[in-house]
């Protein structure tokens, strides 16, 4: 069993220790106690949790895509030289930073401020996972 200290929780479900805790007052998730006697989550409860209370992200651009994740943000930073561009996203708590075509960039109408949707559709995707000292 994976146990998720309620802290982590919190920043895995992108809201407050507090309202962590509500949630196991609540009883929506269920804690238990660590060999040091702090509050833990068992982590397959909080994926779950998770799941099921996960909405999508808002479709600003009004359109269909085949694309599955979609983070909807705010445009933070554009770096652009005559071709090329980096754009730099703010999607909740992700950093999301993309090279495109400075063309594609003017085109989008793309500056610091825009909302935007970053749509990420790949054959590969790194999953990681921290050591045993994390």
């Amino acid at each position: 069993m994976t146990s998720i200290r309620i802290r982590q929780a919190a920043e895995l479900l992108g809201v407050s220790d507090d309202t962590v805790r509500r949630l196991i007052d609540s009883g929506s998730l269920t804690a238990a106690k660590d060999d040091a006697g702090r509050k833990v989550i068992d982590g397959a409860e909080l994926a779950e949790f998770a799941r099921a209370n996960a909405s999508a992200s808002p479709d600003v651009l009004g359109s269909e895509s085949s694309a599955r994740n979609r983070l909807t943000g705010i445009v933070t930073a554009v770096v652009m030289d005559k071709v090329m561009a980096q754009v730099e996203m703010q999607c909740g708590p992700f950093r999301i930073v993309s090279l495109m075509s400075s063309e594609a960039v003017r085109d989008l109408g793309l500056e610091p401020g825009t909302v935007a949707a970053a749509v990420i559709k790949s054959t590969t995707v790194v999953v990681e996972k921290p050591g045993r000292d994390s």
